[in-house]
């Protein structure tokens, strides 16, 4: 009798996280400092840090939540080899979504903004966020009404070449502009696609007053983009 098998994604998060210390990763002065931390501990700027797991560094960032990933990437004479996701190990990073949808973007020319763009409740998402091609500034805008950081944003830089994985969570904004021609952006996501919860903000919002790295007139935008509200008559649907 043939046996079936069914892939139950959530069995493979464990209840608690490890215990072990991790290898934690620490940016201070723009110099990368590498010492061994038990996971959750705090920084040299009071920070709390995430660690190296086997192959993954970590490192939080300013928003609560917010975590830029950087795969190991296994190099040698034919090319390289980067395990790009595995539940278990951003489990133990404190990632517990569980990614349902994968999507991906091409923009021909630098300088393609795509954003700012969220999913309100009941559908609201994380991402996990890449590039396969190129490079971008990615944002991340925090919408949560009763957060300290509310209205908030924060970028980094993610490259192909680099490998780098920003994880967007739950009740943030999220856009980016391209650096280079021929950019692919690919992204998890852990609630599907709803129309009727699809929402977003203005790219150039005054309030907001991202810098984004592409003087105005050379912005390509899309039409439904460049018509997304304006923050100040954001009424937020997300709490902390």
């Amino acid at each position: 009798m043939t046996q079936s098998l069914q892939y139950n994604p959530a069995a493979l998060i464990p209840e608690q996280p490890t215990a072990q210390h991790r290898k934690c990763s620490i940016w201070i002065g723009g110099q990368r400092c590498s010492n061994l931390y038990p996971a959750g501990t705090k920084n040299r700027s009071g920070q709390k840090t995430i660690g190296f797991l086997m192959s993954l560094e970590a490192k939080s960032l300013e928003l609560e939540g917010v975590t830029l990933f950087r795969p190991k990437k296994f190099v040698d004479a034919r090319g390289f080899f980067i395990e790009t996701f595995n539940a278990r190990s951003y489990a133990e990073a404190g990632i517990g979504s569980v990614f349902v949808q994968d999507n991906q973007s091409l923009s021909r020319k630098a300088g393609t903004i795509r954003g700012l763009h969220f999913q309100c409740p009941p559908a609201a998402q994380a991402k996990l966020v890449r590039v396969l091609r190129g490079s971008i500034f990615d944002v991340v805008v925090d919408l949560r009404h009763a957060s300290a950081s509310y209205g908030r944003w924060c970028a980094m830089t993610l490259t192909g070449e680099g490998g780098e994985q920003l994880f967007v969570p739950r009740g943030y904004a999220h856009g980016f502009c391209t650096l280079e021609p021929d950019t692919e952006v690919a992204y998890k996501v852990d609630s599907f696609y709803a129309p009727s919860c699809d929402a977003g903000l203005r790219w150039n919002d005054p309030d907001l007053a991202i810098r984004w790295p592409v003087r105005p007139a050379d912005t390509v935008i899309s039409e439904k983009d460049a018509g997304l509200p304006f923050f100040k008559t954001f009424v937020s649907p997300f709490g902390v």
